[in-house]
This record gives structure tokens, C-alpha cells and sequence, in this order.
């Protein structure tokens, strides 16, 4: 299906792939604390990033895991609690039944009134995917209303694998890594009414025909004029150096028009050639100054992957320059399925799937005199039983510095040979 996120075993089977000649090394440049094991009751393979309330607690989901009523658990919705004198207290707020929603693979989002929403690829009343919210009540329990359940009737998009962003009215915005007119996946908007139900507007319907970009299976960034960015895995005409002839995906803007509808406009089409990225999978970031910066799965000079920047120019078009090109044989991680975060001091923070021993890597992008930027591996994967293992997730900060992420595999091997997953912490 289009959209669809790779399970971990054909993951690790890729990554095991392009690493087999890589090396083990002990050198670290920050330590890491394993916050919490999956042991699939709980739920199982984090794909998702995390977020913080106001009160230092932190919620994620997990794709697999929880009840038994689908073959391997629809998922959860996880809360953690900090203790006392440390350790953290995990709560499950929400097992799915696939009634519900099933498979939520991404990240949350609070809005202004502390309640979480988030997709699930699969599920619901048409078994293509829900939106979901999650209200808190008194007591410390948490209600769950499907928003909305995608159908496939020609119009609507199925599978959204991508996290939610809300605007300052409340609204919704998401992707589909298909259906819709053309089958290539839209963009939507949800949109709450006066007696509690929503209403979908489709923005835009993606078509794969030599120009538009296709499957999406990246979240949306909204800038202070009301325009939308966001990528597409495939599309943007001419071929991919992998052998897809629809081009290795996009970054497009979507604008509101005067009176209503929306135009798309495609910033930048990937080329996979060796000075270009394969298959944007991420969401994009914005700096200060209006730039726009993101990953690339696969491709670059060494084919592990890129991380990029997207600049406007005076003549509107935008130009994109690869800050670092990620090499399996070279101990930096390969596979980039997150987005980045920046510090406050302008430094690009991150994920890679693949790693020295397959496992993945946490790095650190530092911009240099002259363009230049200098990665570090602040942390390398490479013991699945006691760490985590293949990092899919981006990271956040706290208000100390260290970050915290989800590891989709790794941790307790109840749930295979791959480990059920784990949510980590890295201290500088």
C-alpha cells in the first residue's frame, strides 16, 4: 500500500544489508538511560515521537501491543510519570481494539485544552484509518472518540501514517499516504463544530503524474501566514536511481487562496543522484529566518541518507543545499525516517535507523564558519537486550538539555527476536 511504514523486521533486514561490513565501537559522546522497556501488554514497537504536558510527563504510542483483539495487539496511547527520587511510572490511557483505530504509528499533539489527538494507520469504521482524540476526565482516566475513520470512496485518504499539527482555531491538519481522487493520498483538514462532531476538508488530492509528489507519510509544518509544508516519499517526475521511475519524492507548500481552496506549489524534486537525497520521510523544521531544513531515508554521495536545507530566494524559488551525507561505512547511521530538532544554539539534532552494528544513531549536526557542518554520533545502538534499537522516532528536549526519543525494536525480547521497544533519554 502506498504510505505504508516498513515493519521492523524488513527494516533491520535492510539495514543488516547496508552495514555488513561496519564495525563496533565503545566511544560515546553522551550517555543514555533506558526509561522504559516495551513488553507488548503495554505495547510494542514505538514508531512515533514523544511529548511533554506542563508537568514533565510524557505520551507516545505504540504501533502493536495492548489487547489481543488484533493478531499482534491494535497499539496503545502510553503515559509516563516521573517518581520521586527517580524512575518513571508508565500507564497505559488507551488500548485500541481496531474498532477504534489500529496501528498508531506517530506522535502526538496537545491542544489548548490538554487533550491529545493522533492518527492510526488502520482501523476504525472503514478499516483505513482513524483520527483520534483523547480527552482527559476526572480521576486520571482518559476517553478516546474517533474523529474521523478514513474511507476508500474515491475521494477520501487511507492510511494516515503521519503525525496531527492543530492551528490556533482548533483545527486539524494531517496526511494520507493514499487514496483520494487520484490514489496518491491528500491533505486534510478537521475542522471542530459547535456540537462536537468534525467536519473533513480535503485541501489537496496528490497525482502522481510526472510533476505532483505522491504518498506522503510526513506531518505538516504551518508558517505565520497560513501556508502549509510537508513531503512525499515518491514522485516529482523523472526517474530515481533505485529503478523507480516516479521520482525519489518532493517538498511541496500549500497556500489558502482568497474565497477558499488551496494551491500547491513543489519547492524541490529530488533527483536521487549522488548529490541528492532519496525519499523524504520526515517532517520539515523552519529556522528563524524562514528556512526549511529535513532528511532523506536513502541516497546522497554514500547512499545512506541526507540531511537538507531548503532556502528562499528572491525569485520565489527555493533552493536546497545537503548539509551532511550519512555513510554506513562510516559509524554516522544510514536510514533517516525523523525529523530534526535545533537547540538553542542553532545545532541540528537527530535519528538514523541503521547504525555502527544496525542498531541506529542519536547525532548532532554543528554548523561551522563557511557552511559547513560537523555531525556526531552522540550515541550508537548496539545492545538490543539492555538498549534500544532502530530509532524511527525525532527527539525532544527538556528544559535541562537532555533529549528523549522511542526506539521501535530493542529492550525486552517477549515480542521476537527484534526486542518490543524502548523509550531512552540521552544526557549530554
Amino acid at each position: 500500500m502506498q504510505g505504508e511504514r516498513l515493519p521492523v523486521v524488513s527494516r533491520a533486514a535492510l539495514a543488516i544489508l547496508l552495514a555488513a561490513t561496519l564495525y563496533a565501537t565503545s566511544a560515546y559522546a553522551a550517555t543514555e538511560k533506558v526509561l522504559l522497556k516495551f513488553d507488548g501488554r503495554d505495547g510494542w514497537q514505538p514508531g512515533g515521537g514523544l511529548i511533554f504536558d506542563s508537568a514533565g510527563n510524557i505520551y507516545g504510542t505504540t504501533a502493536f501491543g495492548g489487547s489481543d483483539d488484533c493478531a499482534y495487539g491494535c497499539g496503545t496511547v502510553f503515559e509516563l510519570t516521573p517518581k520521586t527520587g527517580g524512575g518513571w511510572t508508565r500507564k497505559v490511557l488507551h488500548d485500541f481494539n481496531g474498532r477504534d483505530g489500529q496501528q498508531p504509528d506517530a506522535g502526538l499533539v496537545f491542544d489548548a485544552k490538554g487533550n491529545l489527538y493522533g492518527t492510526t494507520q488502520a482501523g476504525g469504521a472503514n478499516i483505513y484509518g482513524t483520527v483520534f482524540e483523547l480527552s482527559p476526565k476526572a480521576g486520571g482516566a482518559w476517553t478516546e472518540k474517533a474523529l474521523h475513520s478514513f474511507n476508500e470512496d474515491g475521494k477520501d485518504g487511507v492510511y494516515p501514517v503521519a503525525s496531527l499539527i492543530v492551528d490556533a482555531l482548533g483545527n486539524l491538519y494531517g496526511t494520507t499516504g493514499g487514496g483520494g481522487t487520484y490514489g496518491g493520498g491528500i491533505v486534510f483538514e478537521l475542522a471542530p463544530k459547535e456540537d462536537g462532531t468534525w467536519t473533513e476538508k480535503i485541501l489537496h488530492s496528490f497525482n502522481d503524474d510526472g510533476k505532483d509528489g505522491y504518498a506522503s507519510s510526513a506531518g505538516l509544518v504551518l508558517d505565520a501566514s497560513g501556508n502549509l509544508y510537508g513531503t512525499t516519499f515518491y514522485g516529482g517526475g523523472g526517474g530515481c536511481n533505485e529503478g523507480n521511475t516516479h521520482g525519489c519524492g518532493t517538498i511541496f507548500e500549500l497556500a489558502p487562496n482568497v474565497g477558499g481552496g488551496w494551491t500547491e506549489k513543489i519547492l524541490h524534486s529530488f533527483v536521487g543522484n549522488s548529490k541528492d537525497g532519496n525519499y523524504p520521510e520526515s517532517s520539515l523544521i523552519f529556522d528563524a529566518s524562514g528556512n526549511l531544513y529535513g532528511t532523506t531515508e536513502l541516497g546522497g554521495v554514500y547512499e545512506g541518507g541526507t540531511v537538507f536545507e531548503l532556502t528562499p530566494g528572491a525569485d520565489a524559488h527555493w533552493r536546497e543545499a545537503v548539509l551532511h551525507n550519512f555513510n554506513y561505512q562510516n559509524n554516522d547511521g544510514s536510514i533517516l525516517d525523523a525529523s530534526l530538532i535545533f537547540d538553542a544554539s542553532g545545532n541540528l539534532y537527530g535519528t538514523a535507523y541503521s547504525g555502527v552494528d544496525n542498531s541506529g544513531v542519536v547525532f548532532e549536526l554543528t554548523p561551522k564558519a563557511g557552511g559547513e557542518w560537523t555531525e556526531t554520533a552522540l550515541r550508537r545502538f548496539n545492545n538490543r537486550q539492555k538498549d534500544g534499537a532502530f530509532p524511527t522516532a525525532s527527539l525532544i528536549f527538556d528544559g535541562a538539555g537532555n533529549l528523549y526519543s522511542t526506539a521501535s525494536a530493542g529492550g525486552d525480547p517477549g515480542c521476537g527476536r527484534f526486542g518490543c521497544g524502548t523509550v531512552f533519554e540521552i544526557i549530554p
